[in-house]
């Protein structure tokens, strides 16, 4: 961040605070803090900014989408799917409550929700890479290869330059026994930066 953003911010945050100082209840006043604060890098103000936003509003849901996305990057994966349960419970078509809980529930190894999950924040916002991304990973788990190949291939469509989906069509041409397809994509993969693991490379007969 720049040196004329960072100080706009403080700035920002500065208002806020004395603004709270006569609104100790205000959510949203709360939740812009929060907001900034997240921006500036400072995750545990923001939390506790969230987490008041709540305590004054139960129903922003938005608040929970914000805490638990701040909860998974510090690896609160128990609390992230808490908070984002609770935004969906408030208004089910949020994408990134559902985008969140995918993502979540693929660190957990949990396939299956990782992949409903997933899905349904694609059906809420077509153009989530993302979702895309945890969606096909889901399916080469779970074995599903097809899917996981039409999935990455319809990311492609939204961005040619997405490398995770290259990666993705990598591993399930490979495991899906289409040998003529796995070194267009790897090609394309590592063009845009990928690295593959030497073990992988030498599995799957790739050059270095």
């Amino acid at each position: 961040m720049d040196p004329n953003t960072q100080a706009k911010l403080s700035v920002y945050i500065k208002g806020l605070k004395e603004r709270l100082f006569f609104e100790p209840l205000s959510a949203p006043l709360h939740y812009n803090l929060g907001l900034a604060y997240a921006q500036k890098g400072l995750t545990e103000e923001a939390i506790s900014e969230f987490r008041q936003s709540l305590e004054c509003d139960p129903s922003l849901s938005q608040a929970y989408v914000n805490l638990g996305g701040l909860l998974f990057q510090k690896g609160d994966l128990d609390e992230c799917i808490e908070a984002n349960e609770k935004a969906l419970s408030i208004d089910p078509n949020l994408p990134m409550a559902q985008n969140n809980l995918g993502f979540a529930y693929l660190q957990r190894n949990d396939y299956q929700n990782a992949a409903k999950y997933s899905g349904n924040a694609i059906k809420l916002m077509p153009t989530l890479l993302q979702a895309y991304n945890t969606l096909a990973v889901a399916y080469l788990h779970l074995g599903q290869f097809e899917p996981s190949i039409e999935t990455s291939l319809k990311a492609l469509e939204i961005s040619e330059d997405f490398a995770p989906a290259h990666y993705n069509l990598v591993v399930a041409f490979h495991s899906s026994g289409q040998i003529d397809k796995v070194r267009e994509y790897y090609k394309k993969a590592t063009a845009l930066g990928y690295s593959f693991d030497e073990e992988i490379r030498k599995d799957m007969e790739l050059p270095a």
